[in-house]
């Protein structure tokens, strides 16, 4: 079944969308010879390149994954047990003999020490395996060490490979399910890891590390001018609705 999930992922990508689409124009005007078709399909595809590649389309749908993390904050007063911390990426260099974290996973780990240094925890807990020849947790311990963070205090979890797994796992680490659980992670994942996590512990804090969502500070023409910035937001923020959707199926059928 993640299989079926993975590849969907990929089908809802802008780009592979485009690409299929321009595809099929060319065929139809080189098998079929329906040109008018071919122009039309043609055209759809510029048009979903551009509405893509927009800031406005772009943010919106941030702005939908992440509009809870931004109209309300944690309680800053809120005492955290264990503060959790959810890979986001890490890739191999091979000249380098080295795996280095993604930019999602550095603010991530970032922003936990951040909380860490302003609250404490008992635990600080980095989870994910990641496909690199080292796991995503063991690069996020090495880095918490480096940035201050007390050895003893690092619990490493390198077995999950996705935000359900990841919530399963630190069910079996804690037996007491009344533990606050600060939940460290994007603003566009957290809602999608916070339902999941709920499941086992009834006291989990979210804590957004980054956001894709900005307040509007482009002039007019660039606003609605292509960039592939915006092209990547539209991607990722489609690829995590697709997330969301699957796992409310998941935990229907399971």
């Amino acid at each position: 079944m993640e299989y079926v999930y993975m590849i969907f992922k990929g089908l809802v990508d802008p780009v592979f969308i485009i690409i299929l689409l321009l595809l099929i124009a060319f065929f139809i005007c080189l098998i079929g010879g329906k040109k008018k078709s071919g122009v039309l399909v043609l055209f759809l595809s510029i048009v979903l390149l551009y509405g893509a590649s927009i800031f406005p389309v772009a943010n919106y749908l941030c702005y939908y994954l992440e509009k809870d993390y931004i109209k309300s904050q944690s309680d800053a007063r809120q005492n955290i047990d264990v503060l959790v911390v959810l890979g986001g990426g890490a890739h191999d260099i091979n000249s380098l003999n080295n795996t280095f974290s993604s930019e999602v996973t550095s603010a991530r780990l970032l922003s936990a020490v951040e909380v860490y240094n302003k609250k404490g925890a008992k635990y600080f807990v980095c989870m994910g395996k990641g496909s690199g020849k080292i796991t995503e947790a063991e690069v996020m311990t090495r880095l918490a060490e480096k940035l201050g963070i007390p050895k003893e205090k690092i619990r490493m979890e390198a077995k999950s490979i996705n935000t359900w797994d990841s919530a399963v796992e630190l069910n079996q680490m804690f037996a007491n399910k009344n533990i606050s659980i600060g939940l460290v992670t994007s603003a566009s994942h957290l809602k999608r890891a916070e339902k999941e996590f709920k499941k086992y512990f009834n006291n989990v804090v979210p804590l957004p590390a980054d956001y894709y969502y900005a307040s509007s500070a482009e002039n007019i023409f660039v606003k609605y001018a292509p960039q592939t910035r915006s092209l990547y937001k539209t991607s990722l923020a489609l690829k995590e609705i697709v997330g969301q959707l699957w796992y409310s199926v998941k935990s229907v059928t399971q």
